[in-house]
């Protein structure tokens, strides 16, 4: 008994390796992700190069305020006059920086809280309780209120938008992890002796990789929109540190007269959410077997 649970234990992480070739392959092959990668990509490459344009982005250069875009300040100069193209590269930095980090963390921690509710029934009952207390709220909601009583520090921003997207991610995980505890080769597991804990970090995680990857694609780009919105109210991360939200926050009141001010930001926000969303429709593309696969 014991030699045929290994069998089929075996059998079935061969079967697991040889999909995710499938996957990588047709990943490459799809458009919407290599054009969402691309894009994405870029964007980071921005970023990492921001400190190569040689310029301070908080230098005020008061004489030189509100100059529109030229060859000498490709982006214009906002109300300070400080060069908007600098910032909007190290503010490509910070707000990248927020939309990963709180996609990792609402994908570590709804990730743990899925798994565990699909693998032990009497706390299922408890945590997705929880999770339906915070998803009563709307995301955007909860997150200006936690940003609101945490202060506009960017710590603050992170956590406050990982908690409301955590619910989320963690009911779509358990959802995964319960049609997969059923299979056959859990059972096998069981049998061979397993402990509860393999069998959720070995087997339940791993196959709810898929829909955690396409909702942390997407968690990820409702997150610098979010940071955006905290920014506008007033609870995003503080100035003078450049983020794509507070340089549109600060040049809101020079929209007639500066225009450029809100213009590439806002440019950069919608690219950066455009990237994350092809990422994620391929990824789904891909990954659910429910849809036509685009060759």
């Amino acid at each position: 008994m014991a030699e045929s649970a290994a069998t089929i234990l075996a059998s079935g992480e061969a079967i697991a390796a040889r999909r995710r070739f499938r996957v990588l392959r047709k990943l490459l092959h799809h458009r919407s992700f290599m054009v969402g990668f691309i894009i994405v990509l870029l964007m980071v490459i921005a970023a990492l190069c921001a400190p190569l344009t040689g310029v301070d982005p908080n230098a005020m250069r008061v004489r030189m305020r509100f100059r529109p875009p030229q060859e000498t300040w490709w982006f214009g100069t906002d109300q300070f006059g400080r060069d908007l193209f600098t910032r909007v590269l190290y503010g490509a930095q910070l707000s990248l920086w927020i939309g990963l980090s709180v996609a990792v963390l609402s994908g570590v921690v709804g990730a743990a809280i899925g798994v565990l509710s699909a693998q032990y029934r009497k706390l299922d009952s408890l945590l997705m309780r929880i999770m339906d207390a915070l998803m009563a709220a709307p995301a955007i909601l909860l997150a200006i209120g936690l940003g609101a009583a945490l202060g506009p520090q960017t710590h603050s921003v992170i956590i406050a938008l990982a908690v409301a997207y955590i619910p989320r991610t963690a009911r779509i995980v358990r959802a995964s992890a319960l049609v997969t505890r059923e299979l056959e080769f859990i059972e096998a597991a069981r049998v061979s002796g397993a402990s509860n804990m393999r069998i959720m970090f070995k087997h339940l995680l791993p196959n709810a990789t898929g829909p955690l990857l396409v909702q942390s694609t997407f968690v990820f780009a409702y997150a610098i929109l979010a940071e955006a919105a905290l920014s506008f109210l007033g609870i995003g991360p503080p100035p003078p540190a450049p983020s794509w939200g507070n340089i549109i926050a600060e040049g809101r009141q020079f929209a007639v007269q500066a225009w450029w001010i809100m213009l590439f930001p806002g440019f950069a926000i919608s690219l950066a959410a455009l990237g994350m969303n092809l990422l994620g429709d391929g990824l789904r593309d891909v990954l659910d077997p429910r849809l036509k696969v685009e060759s």
